[in-house]
């Protein structure tokens, strides 16, 4: 049987800050720049997930996106979208709001409930800004 990969994007508008609250202020623009700004920066975010699987031969594709979009809105975007990533977003108590962690934590919230669909998450990738990404295919 043949394994494909397919991705689904989606898009949230976040709010979040670079900083270590046991530094001062100075300290923790030394390490972030700008986006330790006391109060707070945003972006306009591109999330990419891709999944992959066997291609089922009778319907011709992995699995219904409309299914992983369901799945991707409710545990992810739901919590992201016009939130502040440092204080709303349950699954980022606690963790220094960089995209990379960011990744990493929506990795941890998608991969379960994507397995129970018969389908392997390959890849998170964001898009913060139109020149910076990061991609995380998991541990």
């Amino acid at each position: 049987m043949a394994t494909a990969y397919i991705t689904r994007r989606e898009r949230f508008s976040s709010a979040h800050r670079l900083f270590k609250p046991e530094l001062s202020d100075n300290e923790n623009y030394e390490l972030f720049g700008d986006c330790s700004h006391p109060n707070w920066h945003g972006h306009n975010y591109e999330l990419f997930v891709t999944v992959k699987g066997a291609v089922n031969p009778e319907l011709g594709y992995v699995i219904n996106l409309k299914k992983v979009s369901t799945i991707i809105r409710k545990h992810v975007i739901s919590k992201l979208d016009h939130r502040n990533v440092n204080i709303d977003v349950d699954f980022m108590s606690g963790v220094l709001a960089t995209t990379e962690n960011l990744a990493i934590y929506i990795w941890k919230e998608l991969e379960p409930r994507l397995h129970e669909l018969s389908v392997e998450l390959h890849c998170i990738k964001i898009k913060e800004t139109e020149n910076n990404f990061v991609e995380y295919y998991g541990e």
